[in-house]
């Protein structure tokens, strides 16, 4: 699960939409109600300079649509810089549903949503998230062609889930090769946090690499499942983020590197899953930089899934999904040794490749 812990100083804003400080100049934000089937959910556009938004759906019980209103803003937002940083021809888009997926998911409501996407004429594209299964998206593809994520026997590319996990990994060995020297994980110590789908796949390459692979979540079931499948040591002190680790791995809640995280965090990598790892993008990361961590910037790194679901788009095969999800490895390392050189963080180092990709794009549209 990746849902990003609420931002309250973003939510004493006067304004309640345009106010947010992750509202950062949205195209559009769609809000779509059904009271037939109960759909609540929010569209979030951040930007189609570069092509369609494409991002996941995610359906969780969120506490507030406050809540929820942030949590599509940000989503959506690292999404147009996580395909402008990997060279896809895509813009930012990200939706949520507010319900429980366990309980309150039904073909009906999945259908309703689909339709709202249609009515956006392609301009939003939707994949699976959070709270949502390949099944999913397939019951949205009976009303709509722009999803991504459908079955492979379908014709799609399938569950995401292990492209990520591939590209979280290439990205990590990135930044150990930059920290240690070596990309060689076999010996260093790893904490993982978080062991859904991705986060599991993540430990089968680590344990694979001959890491000492620890392993953190709220699901006790999971943890001993994780535990026998790959041999990996459950953590079981009360502080994660003081763990005597080489590399932090958060591949569950957003904003972990927090104001009460960032100066207890022992870890000299971090590299994982999570979607805005940092709660404050520019204080935290500076903190990072002057304590000598380094950060492998999340939209970057956790970008296989949308190269997995791009295919479906330009027709590649997996042998290619494959090839440029590996190159997140090089990309990382560039940006890694940008940023040294330029003494930057990391995280502004990858958003100005981004910014830059755009803004040349931008500028050549206005020709």
């Amino acid at each position: 699960m990746q849902v990003d812990v609420l931002n309250a100083k973003e939510l004493k804003k006067a304004a309640p939409v345009f106010g947010q400080l992750s509202f950062d100049n949205h195209e559009q934000v769609v809000f779509c109600n059904d009271k037939d089937t109960g759909l609540k959910a929010i569209i979030g556009i951040h930007n189609t300079v570069l092509g369609p938004a494409l991002g996941g759906t995610r359906m969780w019980n969120y506490t507030s649509e406050w809540e929820a209103v942030n949590d599509v803003l940000r989503l959506s937002r690292g999404m147009t810089f996580k395909s402008a940083v990997t060279g896809l021809n895509l813009g930012g888009g990200k939706a949520v549903i507010i319900g429980d997926a366990k309980t309150q998911k039904t073909p009906e409501l999945m259908k309703r949503f689909g339709e709202f996407v249609h009515s956006l004429s392609g301009k939003y594209i939707t994949a699976e998230d959070v709270g949502m299964e390949t099944a999913d998206m397939d019951t949205v593809r009976e009303v709509t062609p722009y999803v991504t994520g459908i079955s492979e026997s379908k014709g799609g590319s399938g569950n995401p889930s292990p492209v990520t996990a591939y590209g979280v990994f290439m990205g990590m060995k990135a930044a150990a090769k930059f920290k240690f020297g070596s990309d060689d994980l076999e010996g260093r110590s790893v904490l993982v946090q978080g062991i859904g789908h991705v986060g599991e796949t993540l430990v089968e390459h680590l344990t694979q690499d001959g890491a000492k692979v620890f392993i953190s979540d709220i699901n006790e079931e999971r943890l001993e499942e994780i535990k026998r499948k790959y041999g990996a040591i459950i953590f079981e002190e009360s502080d994660i983020y003081s763990a005597d680790v080489d590399i932090y791995a958060p591949c569950a809640l957003g904003a972990t590197v927090n104001d009460d995280t960032v100066n207890r965090i022992n870890a000299k990598v971090i590299a994982g899953a999570a979607n805005n790892q940092l709660a404050d993008e520019v204080a935290h990361g500076k903190i990072l930089r002057e304590r000598g961590i380094v950060y492998a910037p999340d939209f970057l790194i956790n970008a296989g899934g949308i190269i997995n679901v791009y295919a479906e788009l330009e027709n590649y095969d997996r042998q290619e999904i494959m090839r440029k999800t590996e190159n997140i490895y090089n990309t990382t390392l560039q940006i890694l040794e940008s940023a040294e050189k330029n003494d930057i963080t990391t995280h502004f180092a990858a958003l100005k490749i981004a910014q830059q990709r755009i803004d040349d794009r931008k500028n050549q549209n206005l020709r």
